[in-house]
């Protein structure tokens, strides 16, 4: 979806969605089970750590986006929402933005 036509807060958007997605992923996929099963925390950290960072810089390009785009409150709380589900940031950007 993104093209020389695409504004660039979207794009930006769609870029730390995409990562904020994955780091949940390989946070709950793999950080997490190595935690839990083989006594390896330090990947939760690491992870865990880039996670966080990659969540707090989407919300607040969630919200650049919704406002640059004129988005809907439902439509942006529905891409906050998203970002608490495994898939959700995928998801959202399937239904709501393409």
């Amino acid at each position: 979806m993104t093209d020389q036509k695409t504004p660039t807060e979207l794009r930006w958007f769609l870029i730390v969605s995409r990562a904020e997605a994955i780091s949940f992923l390989l946070l709950l996929g793999i950080a997490m089970p190595l935690k839990y099963t083989m006594d390896m925390p330090l990947m939760v950290k690491y992870v865990g750590w880039a996670h966080g960072a990659l969540f707090m810089a989407y919300m607040v390009l969630l919200v650049l986006t919704a406002v640059e785009l004129k988005w809907s409150l439902w439509k942006t709380a529905l891409g906050a929402v998203a970002s608490f589900l495994p898939f959700g940031p995928f998801v959202f950007e399937r239904k709501m933005i393409n």
